[in-house]
């Protein structure tokens, strides 16, 4: 089974003038990213607007990815649905496009039982062969998945992976605890303080616009330079901050506008950024030196 392990960046997509997912720029995206040293991309998460999308644009972006990628650095594709039976269709579709795993949040409105969770996960499991990464994010999912419910999850077999997107990041330490190892944390927005507690990863917002640094952050904390690597996360909290809360699809956007990559605008009822946040975006990006170089044809 893989073994995924350092900074995964949650990816926007691209569209184009006419709202229609831009292929072109996508692919140079990923150049770009995985250049940059990032350790792996997960497209079609909410900083991907999946929600936005419909069936068929969800596959034309995971095909691009995987193929894009290929091989070179692990994909896990975003399969979240409400009904357990089209989130095993996409888990599916993903695994036979060459994904490496697959994201998956848990139903979000029907507000599930712990056994119904379980078998919504354990569903997925029986019909797919590869790692499942659970995304627990109870601001938009309606469900809280805390330690003692992800450690009963990691008795399923490909649950072997979770995205903890809470503030409390004493959670990394706890799933490790009560799951046995079982279960592998990815922090989902405090990046540092997780990698600290123990995660094995962060899946990503910030590394949409610094995948060279953010990358970084994981070989300077694996590496023991924890001083240096507070240091590199304090420098890069403004553009953190700027791409968390309400605004993350439009301000991780705008900087990649700023930055000469534009992805387009989020699609509605998101708004793009103001003249004010274009304008923060490119003060971040030149106070961060940031820049997009690829050398890939």
């Amino acid at each position: 089974m893989a073994d995924f392990r350092g900074t995964y960046t949650i990816m926007v997509t691209p569209f184009d003038a006419e709202g229609n997912v831009d292929v072109p720029t996508l692919e140079r995206y990923v150049d770009w990213q995985i250049e940059s040293g990032i350790h792996g991309l997960i497209p079609l998460g909410s900083t991907g607007e999946f929600m936005s999308m419909s069936d068929d644009e969800i596959a034309l972006v995971a095909r691009t990815v995987i193929d894009r990628a290929a091989g070179r650095v692990p994909v896990l594709i975003g399969t979240t649905a409400e009904d357990t039976r089209a989130a095993v269709r996409l888990s599916r579709r993903a695994e036979a496009q060459g994904a490496d795993g697959v994201m998956v949040l848990p139903p979000f409105y029907c507000t599930p039982t712990d056994d119904e969770l379980f078998l919504h996960y354990r569903t997925i499991s029986d019909a797919i062969g590869i790692p499942i990464m659970v995304y627990n994010n109870p601001a938009v999912a309606n469900v809280d998945l805390k330690p003692p419910l992800v450690a009963r999850l990691s008795q399923i077999d490909n649950c072997r992976y979770i995205k903890e997107s809470t503030l409390e990041v004493t959670r990394v330490r706890d799933i490790m605890r009560l799951s046995e190892g079982r279960m592998a944390v990815f922090g989902g927005i405090m990046g540092f303080e997780s990698y600290v507690e123990g995660a094995v990863g962060w899946a990503a917002v910030p590394s949409n616009g610094a995948p060279r640094e953010m990358a970084r952050l994981y070989d300077l904390v694996m590496a023991g330079q924890l001083a240096e690597a507070r240091a590199l996360a304090f420098k890069h909290f403004p553009m953190i901050d700027f791409v968390a809360g309400q605004s993350y699809v439009a301000g991780t956007k705008a900087l990649l506008a700023a930055m000469g990559l534009p992805a387009g605008a989020p699609r509605p009822p998101r708004l793009p950024m103001g003249p004010e946040g274009i304008a923060a975006a490119r003060r971040l990006v030149d106070e961060l030196g940031l820049k997009i170089q690829t050398t890939t044809a």
